[in-house]
């Protein structure tokens, strides 16, 4: 039943839980009520299975004069049946069979109709969800396994269910020690090409790989496995598709009427109006409902920039500025205020993952202090900067050793995440491996000393499937990983050492407690052009004992370098990306080594290492009274 409240609440672009009065809810004594939102629309009424695909028989009635909204009680329909909306638009000039907007379940693409769903079923990650709240917590170990659920594995050319994708990719995140799934959009989508990122069903689970209690299954297992889900989520840009959010009711409805502000020119899709209320209802309604409904433990958005700039991807004739003449979108920095606001007021214990790429600020900061609210932000600028770097032969880096040392002069303005995502391999770019210059040897040992570099820098990390394990190609949606390649011993190699990575990072405070706090790092050297060498130490809270990271990012081995440490003491060595487990040459420090009391790096005790070439050394300090 809509009430006034809700009716208040959605024209202020306040309600949170537009799905429990909108779309279809079947009735247990039969039949099912509709409600959607056609302001403009002459006509609307439910075509469907139930009864032949007839307009005529089951229209539905203005709620009232000012709401926009049109409802009624249908008899007949049961679960599973497909229907559309045959809308009319004004004068009757527009004819249109729309999907429902708040749809729970759809067609299987490319058919575009949506289903009469029910969404009831037996959870049983309660343990899980008592204990998230540490496990999301800012200071928690946080390494997340981006994934495209079509393309990660196949059998025999099928794509995996969500049911069977559980227990591979649990099975898999396990071995490897990530502590979070992140999802490409699964949001319904009609072109599979788009990835996810074209979404017309913001309520239903893509029908490719099963039902929504089949994802729920999905969530429910991987939580049951200690894995938090994290879905990629779009409020964007919506596709132009006839079927869809588009000209919904014969009129510029979800979207702006001006192309300059309502078409994106980057990806032909459109842009959605965040002035009007009822389009933050919607919006806010569909984050919440994928929280709430499949106990998502959290939402990466998508192109958060393309939102906050008027002129984002455009010319300078071809944008509106704002009322004050900028090019701020100021609609869409409320909306995501007001996102942010309600998600942490109705789940403290999840994360939002802003995928912002320009140097807003205060994107990761609280709405209270002038903030966007989010937990985290993707660190683009850490992205570019360092695949930038390691793609230059090594010969060339000392020249722009800056590249790889800048991140560290902003890394604590922000609550940042590392990614190296789908994005870094597609379109031409070619895999993370290919990337990486030299022959055989020294791309993977190119690649190995990225990887750790960045487990080792502040921040928590993102990484994209197959980049765990060298894959050789560039990503296609088509197919699957080269899974056979984990049968070398050189990929088999880059495998084991990310699984070694995360456990690593999970096993050490200093490795993450502190990722966005600079009391959590410390230079110890990051001007030696010459050698090409970084260091660095990471620091835990209170007792935690730091470490230090050696990286040497050319391949001559350095013997005898010296680094000032904050501690006298035993220095172990618990990492090291050369070690011929990893398809490395094996050059160590034999454990560890004891530090001098020689001054070095303004510290009055310093060690002595041997630096592997093109790898990443790590060692901790070892109270004097362990040894």
């Amino acid at each position: 039943m809509i009430t006034d409240q809700d009716l208040y609440l959605f024209a202020e672009g306040t309600h949170a839980r537009l799905h429990d009065r909108l779309g279809c809810h079947l009735l247990p004594q039969g039949g099912a009520d509709f409600a959607v939102w056609a302001p403009n629309a002459e006509a609307v009424s439910v075509i469907g299975e139930w009864n032949g695909w007839d307009p005529s028989a089951d229209r539905l009635v203005r709620h009232d004069n000012r709401s926009g909204l049109w409802h009624g009680r249908v008899a007949g329909v049961q679960r599973g049946q497909v229907y559309k909306y045959r809308v009319i638009g004004p004068g009757r000039h527009y004819t249109v069979d729309k999907a429902d907007p708040h749809a729970f379940a759809t067609e299987l693409p490319p058919a575009t109709g949506s289903r009469a769903w029910t969404l009831e079923y037996d959870w049983n990650d309660a343990e899980w969800m008592r204990d998230r709240k540490a496990r999301n917590a800012l200071g928690a170990p946080v390494s997340i396994y981006e994934v495209h659920p079509g393309s990660w594995r196949r059998e025999d050319g099928r794509m995996l269910g969500y049911r069977e994708l559980a227990h591979a990719l649990a099975d898999y995140v396990t071995e490897m020690g990530f502590t979070h799934v992140e999802l490409m959009p699964i949001t319904e989508h009609p072109f599979y090409g788009s990835w996810g990122y074209q979404t017309t069903g913001y309520f239903a689970p893509t029908a490719r790989y099963g039902t929504p209690q089949d994802f729920m299954y999905f969530v429910d297992h991987l939580h049951q496995r200690g894995i938090g889900v994290l879905l990629d989520w779009v409020p964007s840009h919506f596709p132009t598709d006839e079927h869809g959010l588009q000209y919904f009711d014969g009129t510029h409805l979800y979207e702006h009427a001006d192309p300059r502000q309502g078409f994106h020119p980057d990806w032909n899709s459109s842009i959605f109006n965040y002035g009007r209320g009822e389009v933050r209802s919607f919006l806010i309604s569909s984050a919440l409902f994928w929280l709430e409904t499949y106990h998502l433990d959290g939402l990466r958005v998508d192109a958060v920039a393309s939102m906050l700039y008027l002129d984002y991807g455009r010319k300078h004739d071809e944008w509106i500025p704002n009322r004050h003449g900028g090019k701020e979108n100021l609609d869409a920095i409320q909306f995501l205020r007001a996102l942010n606001e309600a998600v942490y007021r109705e789940h403290p214990d999840v994360m939002t993952v802003a995928e912002e790429s320009t140097a807003w600020p205060q994107v990761s900061r609280p709405t209270s202090s002038g903030g966007l609210g989010f937990g985290m932000k993707w660190n683009m600028g850490w992205m570019h900067d360092t695949l930038a770097f390691m793609r230059d032969d090594p010969i060339h880096r000392k020249y722009h050793l800056g590249r790889l040392t800048f991140s560290l002069i902003y890394a604590f303005n922000e609550n940042f995440v590392l990614p190296l995502s789908h994005d870094e391999v597609v379109h031409g770019k070619g895999s993370l491996l290919d990337k990486m210059p030299g022959d055989p040897w020294r791309k993977f040992a190119n690649l190995r000393t990225l990887l750790s570099l960045m487990w080792t820098h502040p921040g928590k990390k993102l990484l994209f499937m197959g980049g765990e394990f060298g894959q050789g190609r560039e990503w296609t949606h088509e197919g699957q990983l080269e899974w056979q390649l984990t049968d070398l011993q050189e990929h088999r190699g880059v495998q084991r050492m990310v699984a070694q990575l995360n456990a690593l990072m999970r096993r050490e405070p200093a490795l993450h407690e502190m990722d966005f706090s600079p009391e959590g790092f410390e230079w110890v050297e990051a001007h030696d052009a010459e050698a090409t060498v970084i260091a660095f130490i990471r620091y835990g809270r209170g007792g935690a004992e730091p470490v230090l990271v050696a990286i040497n990012l050319t391949p001559m081995p350095r013997s005898a370098y010296r680094l000032g440490v904050p501690r006298a003491g035993h220095w172990r060595e618990i990492f090291n990306s050369d070690a011929q487990d990893y398809g490395g040459s094996g050059w160590g420090n034999l454990g560890g080594v004891s530090s001098k009391p020689a001054p070095c790096h303004g510290r009055e005790h310093s060690v002595e290492l041997t630096l592997p070439p093109l790898s990443t050394v790590v060692l901790k300090h070892e109270p004097q009274s362990d040894r």
